[in-house]
């Protein structure tokens, strides 16, 4: 049995999980950790992380960028390997990460979808193909309005991705409102539309001469996310022992 601490418990993320752990056989949440405790729930709420009581085999984080800090801490202090699913994090809170994993096994990921992460793998290899006959490469990401960040994690995910095959020498060009120029040959377009309740969309577009590739994902529910996150659970469970940090690659190569 896979005993979970849920952090961010009584958000969006956090109901999805626990709705679907409860029709689970080999997992069970033990605690949860959110501001708000006066919602009804199954198991014991702790108001903040340092706070809580329970001990558990790891911590799946679906939060926000402003909790994940005092997260890292607490799992650092009582030594729990740590789901990090959060998006919006600052270069500290990253590094942070990568720090924390030397010593405890960390799963990050800017999206727990395992079709989302398919997707970068098919954007890195067109961009292999297409960067050198002089394709132009945009992104294109939508999300509900109650989205604070932006652009999201997930289309940073797909241009750093697509960057690395670039040998990382492409900019990142998030407005052309306040530039009278032409479009560079080394820049990934990234925007960001947000409204009404849509759940999550990805285009990625390489424009070339007299010809456009678009590679597109949708997520339809917030469960998609959650079930990611789910096997990353029985992904770490197996290496609670063996610190290092993990995304969503290594569990899809597993």
């Amino acid at each position: 049995m896979i005993n979970i601490i849920m952090h961010g418990c009584n958000g969006n993320m956090g109901q999805v999980i626990t709705k679907l752990v409860e029709s689970s056989s080999d997992m069970e949440i033990v605690a949860g950790i959110d501001p708000n405790v006066s919602s009804p729930s199954p198991y014991p709420v702790f108001a903040t992380a340092d706070e809580c009581t329970v001990k558990g085999d790891l911590i799946i984080d679906f939060s926000t960028a402003s909790a994940v800090r005092p997260l890292l801490d607490f799992a650092k202090a009582s030594k729990t390997p740590v789901i990090v699913c959060t998006t919006g994090l600052c270069d500290d809170d990253i590094n942070y990460i990568k720090e924390l994993s030397l010593s405890l096994p960390i799963f990050y990921s800017a999206n727990m979808s395992l079709g989302v992460n398919l997707l970068i793998g098919l954007a890195k290899r067109a961009t292999e193909i297409l960067s050198d006959v002089g394709f132009d490469i945009e992104i294109i990401e939508k999300h509900h309005n109650q989205k604070i960040d932006a652009p999201s994690g997930t289309a940073l995910a797909i241009a750093n991705g697509i960057n690395d095959v670039l040998d990382n020498q492409y900019s990142y060009q998030y407005d052309r409102s306040q530039i009278r120029e032409k479009r560079t040959k080394n820049e990934i377009g990234i925007h960001a539309i947000r409204g009404g309740t849509i759940v999550g969309e990805h285009d990625v577009i390489f424009a070339g001469q007299d010809e456009l590739i678009t590679l597109s994902h949708s997520a339809t529910s917030k469960e998609v996310f959650a079930v990611g996150a789910l096997k990353a659970a029985k992904f770490m469970y197996e290496r609670l022992d063996t610190p290092g940090l993990y995304n969503m690659e290594h569990l899809i190569d597993s």
